[in-house]
């Protein structure tokens, strides 16, 4: 994964527009942007270049081509009014200028990261699909580049996997920063294997990368072969050089930034993690580490239902021993923490009520509310001048006073969360996944930010049967991912 800051637009990192509606399985989809300003915005999550950030989201379940689980993109453009469902465009395999072809089971879209890889001024989306086939390779997975431009998204371009025989699961996990501090944004790229490739910068659409680099990570032994689960990218020292995360089910790896390649820096909490985010949340001038830990053993006795660490930068990088821990056991934190609840296995950082400080949405994709089970529930703590605080967090289900919908079992409201300024009135909007939705069809929310935090006025929803893609007796898992997150 990677992320966006906030407030500040960042080239090196992460994520408007009459809808004019195709057939999924004709390919290339949906609505076509416009209004695009005629410079660009350099906003890492502007597909279109028009000043709003966009909102990037994976439907891996979803059939394309008359194929089952081939798997699906949704970009919904941001406006001054919002996010909203017709101002989108899904892409497939099948679509226009996509390199390859939909395959049952190949899953396109089941990781999203975005950042500006050629330099255009337009933010481009990275898309995984770590279950395609290579060749004769079963799962060996493939990444595409989808390039941005005053249309939004169009045509693309594959990262080929530069150790094929090494691995499995080609892009399962994915970064995008400056590691190398050239000022050129690098695309980092995990698998099963121990060894994450960088990508470097220079990118172009004919060649792909500048180059190629070789990371051999210390992941354990015992996390071999489910490999680098997880990435992510901060600058957590304050040298203007971005940190790369890598996450393993044994750890979570700190690689400090660095001209030749990033090196090992520290390790960071017990075990894998099931989300990262990265955010300044003090603005102390260096980028925090949040852990999300939504498996919890039965030898840890943090919290029953799953917790959110928090490790503060400082000129030193990040500081193991300087956190904070999150549950719904933390003084402030509405709800009760309870086993297997999977506190934490939804990350995302953003300003929601315009205070400059980051503040946090966490998603516990099984949490039970009322009588039924793994509804799910997501909260948002706030950010300050000492960091992050449980006090005056929020919750919200759908079956929350403005929240559209009902609570029903295994809809998994919350599978994933994200946070972003789409209507640029300096707060950021709450979008939520919930991937179980009606039989998992899967579908988004999104909540407005306010001066007092989330807002659940004007909260809107969309399925994935309003964006084009129809379930066709499979399971889209629209709201799977968003990038970003």
């Amino acid at each position: 994964m990677s992320r966006p800051h906030p407030q500040r637009p960042r080239r090196s990192v992460a994520l408007g527009a009459t809808a004019v509606v195709a057939a999924l399985a004709g390919g290339l989809l949906i609505a076509v942007p416009g209004g695009a300003s005629a410079a660009p915005s350099r906003l890492a999550d502007d597909f279109n270049g028009d000043g709003y950030r966009d909102l990037a989201v994976g439907a891996p379940g979803a059939v394309a081509g008359g194929r089952a689980k081939a798997g699906a993109v949704v970009v919904h453009y941001g406006s001054a009014s919002g996010i909203a469902a017709a101002r989108h465009k899904t892409t497939t395999q099948d679509s226009s200028g996509v390199p390859g072809t939909s395959e049952t089971s190949d899953r396109f879209g089941t990781e999203l990261a975005h950042g500006d890889l050629d330099d255009d001024g337009y933010a481009d989306l990275v898309v995984g699909t770590p279950k395609e086939d290579v060749g004769g390779d079963a799962d060996g997975g493939s990444v595409t580049i989808l390039w941005g431009g005053r249309s939004g998204l169009s045509g693309g371009t594959t990262v080929a996997d530069p150790n094929p025989s090494g691995h499995d699961l080609f892009g399962q996990s994915l970064a995008v920063g400056d590691f190398t501090g050239d000022g050129k944004t690098d695309l980092a790229v995990g698998s099963t294997g121990k060894d994450v490739w960088l990508f470097k910068g220079g990118f172009t659409r004919s060649r792909g990368a500048a180059g190629k680099l070789r990371l051999d990570t210390r992941i354990e032994p015992g996390a071999y072969p489910d490999g680098a689960v997880r990435l992510a990218s901060g600058d957590f020292d304050g040298d203007r050089i971005d940190d790369l995360v890598v996450s393993s089910y044994a750890g979570n790896l700190v690689y400090r930034g660095a001209p030749a390649k990033p090196v090992f820096r520290t390790e960071v909490g017990t075990g894998g993690a099931g989300a990262l985010a990265v955010a300044d949340f003090d603005r102390d001038g260096h980028d925090d580490l949040v852990v999300g830990t939504d498996f919890v053993s039965v030898t840890d006795q943090t919290a029953k239902g799953g917790y959110a660490t928090v490790f503060y930068g400082g000129t030193a990088g990040v500081d193991p021993a300087r956190n904070a821990v999150f549950s719904q056991d933390t003084a402030g934190v509405p709800g009760v923490d309870e086993s297997d609840d999977s506190f934490g296995a939804a990350l995302a950082a953003g300003d929601v009520d315009g205070d400059g400080y980051p503040d946090l949405a966490v998603g516990a994709h099984f949490e039970s509310v009322g009588s039924a089970q793994h509804t799910g529930n997501v909260w948002v703590l706030r950010g300050g001048a000492s960091g992050l605080t449980g006090s005056g967090a929020q919750s919200f289900h759908q079956n929350a006073p403005g929240v559209p919908g009902a609570n029903e079992s295994s809809d998994m409201f919350g599978d994933a969360v994200h946070l972003a300024d789409h209507d640029r009135d300096g707060r950021a909007e709450l979008s939520v996944g919930a991937a179980g939705e009606n039989s998992d069809d899967g579908a988004v929310w999104v909540l407005r930010g306010s001066t007092k935090g989330i807002t659940t006025t004007g909260a809107v929803s969309f399925a994935a049967t309003t964006v084009g893609i129809g379930k066709s007796g499979d399971d889209p898992m629209f709201g799977r991912t968003f990038s970003g997150s």
